[in-house]
């Protein structure tokens, strides 16, 4: 059974969700960024330089990280919902002052607290040759 893609409510929740992240990250909100990914050993993130298993390595780099140069622009995102419970989020950033492209992906599912990110990958490549 396919699930349904892409249903109007559930893309709508996800694409708030998803908003208020970007906000907190670049707004250094550690305890919305924190609330926003699920609460457990089994989470993950792969991030561009480290990478965290369990919610208090990833508790542990937000609280370290330094609150400057977070400002971002997003560009090319793509939030896609299978059924009402499971998304991803991928998109593209660049950065003031550095040529580099990130990218960044989230796995969100609907758990009993809300929509969590459960996995998530952060990485950097050089923009292509002219």
């Amino acid at each position: 059974m396919t699930p349904a893609i892409n249903l109007p409510e559930t893309l709508a929740e996800v694409q708030e969700v998803f908003a208020r992240y970007e906000a907190a990250l670049v707004g250094n909100d550690v305890a919305v960024l924190d609330e926003l990914f699920w609460p457990d050993p089994r989470v993950l993130r792969y991030g561009a330089t480290e990478n965290l298993y369990g919610i208090e390595a990833i508790r542990a780099f937000r609280a370290a990280r330094s609150p400057a140069g977070l400002a971002r622009t997003l560009q090319n995102t793509v939030i896609t919902t299978f059924g009402r419970d499971f998304a991803t989020a991928n998109t593209e950033f660049r950065r003031s002052g550095s040529n580099m492209i990130g990218r960044q992906s989230q796995t969100w599912v609907r758990l009993a607290q809300g929509w969590r990110i459960v996995s998530a990958h952060v990485s950097l490549i050089a923009p292509p040759a002219p």
